[in-house]
């Protein structure tokens, strides 16, 4: 027997969820579906979904932070589902990591296509849906460089800690990039202010110190990635293994 891809359906509105499941079944996938947030996170780990559709107006666990949590073990296939159009909740919902985003109400035709798109892609990547200790694993997608708990886009400039969207001078983000993108490896401030700043800046080495300072206060070190000083030498982005 053909093995049949999975999809849960996490959607308070019974009608809605049935409808969807409906149309999928007919496509021949296989669908479970959960009413609110806490059940989506039970079922993640029970039905073992091939790819998640995501309503984020949710009882309790809203969609935003059921997709946070599931990021933190997992890089399985999200779509999001909302009403909500606004330009601000999907990049939001794309930053936490969902795949697509799917305003309400939308063409079934429209949303099975979508589903095989993006399962295509995570089969094309070649990449497993679970997500091995970060301790010493980095994602680079682009301009996107990825750890537990942090990720950096240096194409729209936008660093996402912990689910907040952190608030960053291009100068610090760069920084912070560079370094997450050259993990383990230590670079002397001189080598950090030519690479951020140019050969012909004229400050001295003292705003590398006030830059890492600051993302610092921003950022802070986790069991599993550090921003580290070698003393006497310069900084690093340490992933502890």
């Amino acid at each position: 027997m053909a093995y049949k891809q999975k999809i849960l359906i996490v959607d308070d509105d019974a009608n809605i969820a049935e409808l969807i499941s409906l149309y999928l079944t007919k496509e021949c996938f296989d669908t479970a579906i959960a009413e609110d947030g806490e059940e989506a996170l039970e079922k993640f780990e029970s039905f073992q979904p091939d790819l998640i559709l995501l309503d984020l107006m949710l009882p309790g666990i809203d969609g935003y932070e059921v997709c946070r949590e599931i990021r933190k073990t997992s890089r399985i296939p999200v779509i999001m589902l909302s009403a909500k159009g606004e330009t601000f909740d999907k990049v939001l919902g794309l930053e936490l990591g969902a795949d697509d985003y799917m305003v309400k109400p939308f063409d079934s035709k429209e949303l099975v296509a979508r589903v095989r798109a993006v399962l295509r892609r995570q089969q094309n990547s070649g990449l497993s849906d679970k997500i091995p200790s970060a301790r010493n694993v980095v994602e680079e997608t682009g301009d996107v460089v990825r750890y537990t708990d942090i990720s950096v886009n240096k194409d729209n400039y936008t660093v996402i800690y912990k689910g907040n969207n952190i608030d960053m001078p291009p100068k610090e983000l760069e920084l912070l990039y560079f370094l997450m993108t050259n993990p383990n490896k230590v670079f002397t401030r001189e080598q950090l202010l030519d690479h951020i700043w140019g050969y012909d800046y004229i400050g001295d080495t003292r705003t590398v110190d006030v830059h890492v300072k600051r993302l610092r206060e921003k950022i802070k070190d986790t069991a599993d990635w550090s921003l580290a000083t070698v003393w006497g030498v310069g900084y690093k982005f340490e992933v502890k293994r």
